[in-house]
């Protein structure tokens, strides 16, 4: 008899529960890659809306007059660019769906939270997916059907960032109805790099066609998260207790037997009867059957009693888990510094190190790359200690003088500011990281909620909705400081970051006087 292959040893030493983890931990994944792969292609296909007219002008009439182009050539005002975009106020309007979208993810991520829990969540997710999908599409169809009103992109922008709302507290809530609080902080520290995985591919994408048909920067990562809402209904578990549905064990055989699937919602099931020979009846009908005609079969019988479905917890109750609102105004002020140096960040290289857009903009993924190192750091270090707002609030006190460094090393020359980009990026996304994922996930499940887990889909909306609006300002700021120069824009950086560490002190001295060590779901953070 032939040896078994090391690689089937491998397969058959993981058991049933481990491989659905993995299929949730890769398919939750792919899910929120697809959400920034689609919201990349703007930030790429804004060079095209609006190009350098007068070089372009400057070019055509040098070469077919071997003269000076007039004024009137070098007016921006030309066919060059895509109307409405070609005029004057250009980075206004391209500043305008920037925000469009942004407050409209902020403000609908609070209401996205609350929706969510009183829904199943493959459903709910799989909508956003294909609508967000359409949104997408439509944008890139301004460019097809030729379309040049203002106002069809600002609606555009306005509903995408409404239905992307529906992503984040999903797979937040799905990944952690599968893993537990023990290595939380490391599994989504590795989970988190999604994000960064999602505007690189989304960057590649919208730069492959951006020249030659920028519709398809937006149409191809349309149809992609469409794709994957697919998906997601045909694949997503939302929680381990949805599997009942197709096993249950029977004491009597020893081993699982599969049943006929029941009505559940996140999680929790009727009350079901499982013969030996497979027929099945419900529990509850044979209650109200008469006595006598009730058969008593002599098969061995499984009983799948019945789970107490919690409520939906209140807006209002959600604020009052002990954490909540810290945590959300400190998301409020970090997203703020990590948003402005995504959006802001490759203008400045360019202007500090003297690099081309290109050269700038490769440079600039350093940054991405430094935040996925330290969202992993984060997660490990709070893993270790068990101290959630205190890891936060060491990266935060390290990162302010680390923010005033760049400003000064980035002038110096390429080494430096490839390795202050690194240590920024860490710095600046670890607690970011962190708040947004295993904190959320903990406050979700904190044990003042007595085991109600259908809050974890709100709590995580109001700290990422919170966030959001950080993330909206941040970028705003940034373009009006800017004009006084970049040092002022540091400065209101590091007083940004300043804010987020004030917020955490009542957090992080109850940490500090805890006997034990533990995360911050475990933690008794009592109101003074």
């Amino acid at each position: 008899m032939a040896t078994v292959p090391p690689g089937i040893r491998l397969l058959v030493s993981f058991d049933r529960d481990q491989w659905y983890r993995a299929l949730t931990f890769i398919l939750t994944f792919l899910l929120y890659t697809s959400f920034h792969l689609s919201r990349k292609p703007i930030s790429i296909v804004k060079s095209e809306l609006h190009k350098n007219c007068s070089s372009v002008n400057e070019l055509a009439t040098g070469a077919s007059s071997g003269q000076q182009p007039s004024p009137t050539f070098l007016h921006p005002d030309t066919d060059c660019s895509w109307k409405p975009f070609d005029k004057r106020n250009y980075k206004q309007l391209l500043g305008a769906m920037d925000y469009s979208f942004l407050c409209a993810y902020a403000v609908g991520m609070y209401l996205s939270g609350i929706i969510g829990e009183r829904l199943p969540i493959r459903l709910y997710l799989t909508v956003g997916m294909l609508t967000s999908g359409l949104f997408t599409c439509l944008f890139g169809l301004g460019y097809v059907y030729n379309i040049h009103n203002m106002g069809f992109y600002i609606f555009v922008q306005v509903a995408n960032g409404l239905v992307q709302t529906t992503g984040w507290p999903s797979v937040v809530t799905c990944i952690s109805n599968w893993f537990g609080k023990g290595r939380r902080g490391l599994i989504m520290g590795l989970w988190n790099s999604h994000t960064s995985v999602g505007n690189i591919l989304g960057s590649l994408i919208a730069g492959y066609y951006v020249s030659s048909n920028w519709g398809l920067s937006f149409i191809v990562p349309g149809i992609i998260i469409a794709v994957m809402g697919v998906v997601c209904f045909f694949f997503l578990i939302e929680h381990p207790n949805d599997l009942k549905s197709m096993y249950v064990q029977d004491s009597s055989l020893g081993k699982s037997v599969p049943t006929k699937s029941w009505n559940s919602v996140n999680g929790h099931t009727e009350v079901y009867l499982q013969y030996k020979d497979n027929k099945t009846q419900s529990y509850d009908t044979e209650l109200l059957l008469p006595r006598d005609s009730v058969c008593v079969p002599m098969q061995p019988v499984v009983v799948v009693k019945r789970e107490s479905e919690p409520s939906a917890i209140s807006f209002m109750g959600a604020l009052r888990i002990p954490g909540v609102i810290e945590f959300s105004l400190c998301l409020l002020f970090a997203k703020l510094v990590s948003y402005t140096f995504l959006f802001w960040l490759p203008l400045y290289i360019t202007k500090a190190a003297h690099l081309d857009a290109k050269k700038a903009g490769d440079l600039s993924t350093l940054f991405d790359v430094g935040g996925i190192v330290g969202g992993i750091l984060a997660g490990v270090i709070s893993d270790h200690l068990g101290k959630r707002a205190t890891t936060c609030a060491v990266m935060l006190l390290l990162s302010a003088p680390t923010l005033y460094g760049f400003s000064m090393i980035s002038e110096l020359g390429l080494g430096p500011t490839i390795g202050m980009l690194l240590v920024c990026g860490g710095l600046v996304n670890g607690p970011y990281s962190l708040i947004t994922t295993a904190v959320s996930a903990d406050l979700g499940t904190h044990k003042s909620l007595k085991g109600n887990a259908r809050a974890l889909s709100t709590v995580t909306a109001i700290i990422d909705g919170t966030g959001s609006v950080g993330a909206a300002l941040g970028p705003l700021l940034a373009g009006l400081l800017s004009a006084g120069g970049w040092d002022q824009v540091f400065y209101m950086l590091m007083t940004a970051d300043f804010f987020a560490l004030l917020l955490l002190l009542r957090l992080v001295t109850k940490e500090l006087t805890s006997n034990q060590s533990h995360p911050i779901s475990s933690v008794e953070l009592k109101e003074h």
